[in-house]
């Protein structure tokens, strides 16, 4: 671990004051030994100074998601692995102790990080390959590998991952919608080149930076009007805080792409959801109110996304409200399918 870091608390969403190694060993080390997520940079590295940062961009994994996505790659004697997204070394460390380094490439966007984390492995007598590069196009030039993990986030599958993997492979990456909600998804590759797998758990890191979504203001939505603008009055029964969870969440996102939500809110509880088009021409407001049974909705654009937003959680709802374990994930030459159940019943998109 860095000397610097900003503990998190286990659900990833909050980071607390700096602990710095030099100034407070005892609290450094009572940290970096507890079951949570470690932020070590912010703002891909220009953020200065002791305080936070605006978004985190690199960091160690709090140790049970660590381990149990390494339980998911099952690896053994033998087996080489791909990881993308190098972070803190730490990870990459733990393949090498168990498989050799020689058996482990680890390539890292940032240059930065890449080189910090080599130095600590190196000093701790571990050698795996760390590369800087772009995580999408893995590492060809030791390929094929028998597994690959992401310790980042995707909303696609790169497709140099499955064409890098061996046949019966194992893909272990966290793959979350646009609109929310996040598990790790446990990909099979098989001889055909196409791969799948379920989700296995929920899980919140930080996207993969080459996927990270360009989202526009919310000046660009409402053009210079004043709320509602130009939207069609409506009111609902499904609260907007039905709709927050983080599966509840996955699930949306999974029927309604394209869209993205903010949380604006108010002193007394009360606070508006808004949820927008990334073809910046819609969007919906919702507004939530502690002990309401209706909810004022404000609509606009040629996409009425609460109406979708209703007709996503319905379908959900409908299935027996399944967990991330009950949903799956195929990759072909045709793109990607999320499924429920089995490949053969795809989440269907709202109409």
């Amino acid at each position: 671990m860095p000397d610097r870091i900003w503990p998190g608390i286990p659900d990833g969403t909050r980071q607390n004051p700096l602990v710095d190694r030099a100034k407070d060993p005892v609290a450094w080390f009572e940290k970096v030994y507890s079951d949570i997520p470690l932020t070590t940079q912010w703002d891909d590295g220009q953020h200065s100074g002791d305080g936070l940062g605006t978004t985190p961009s690199s960091s160690s994994s709090q140790p049970r998601m660590v381990f149990s996505m390494l339980a998911d790659l099952d690896v053994a004697d033998g087996h080489r692995v791909l990881e993308i997204g190098t972070g803190t070394g730490w990870n990459a460390g733990l393949l090498s102790h168990r498989l050799g380094g020689g058996s482990v490439v680890s390539v890292e966007y940032d240059g930065a990080v890449a080189g910090e984390a080599e130095t600590r492995l190196r000093a701790a007598g571990l050698h795996p390959l760390v590369v800087v590069g772009d995580g999408r196009r893995g590492f060809g030039e030791s390929a094929p590998y028998d597994h690959v993990i992401a310790t980042c986030s995707i909303g696609t599958v790169p497709p140099a991952w499955v064409e890098q993997t061996r046949t019966g492979g194992i893909i272990v990456a966290p793959w979350g919608t646009e609109y929310g909600g996040e598990a790790i998804a446990r990909l099979v590759v098989g001889d055909d080149g196409t791969a799948s797998g379920r989700f296995t758990r929920s899980s919140a890191f930080m996207r993969l930076r080459q996927q990270r979504p360009d989202r526009a203001p919310h000046a660009a939505y409402l053009k210079g009007q004043e709320w509602p603008a130009d939207g069609a009055r409506s009111s609902t029964a499904l609260s907007p805080a039905e709709v927050g969870g983080w599966v509840e969440q996955f699930a949306i996102g999974l029927q309604v792409p394209g869209a993205f939500w903010t949380v604006e809110r108010y002193d007394d509880g009360a606070y508006t959801l808004w949820t927008y088009g990334t073809d910046r021409r819609s969007w919906a407001s919702a507004d939530y109110e502690p002990g309401a049974s209706e909810f004022e909705v404000v609509q606009s654009g040629p996409r009425k996304l609460w109406d979708e937003t209703e007709a996503a959680h319905r379908w959900w709802q409908k299935q027996g409200q399944p967990g991330f374990d009950r949903f799956g994930l195929t990759v072909d030459s045709d793109g990607e399918r999320v499924w429920l159940d089995s490949p053969e019943n795809p989440v269907p998109a709202v109409n």
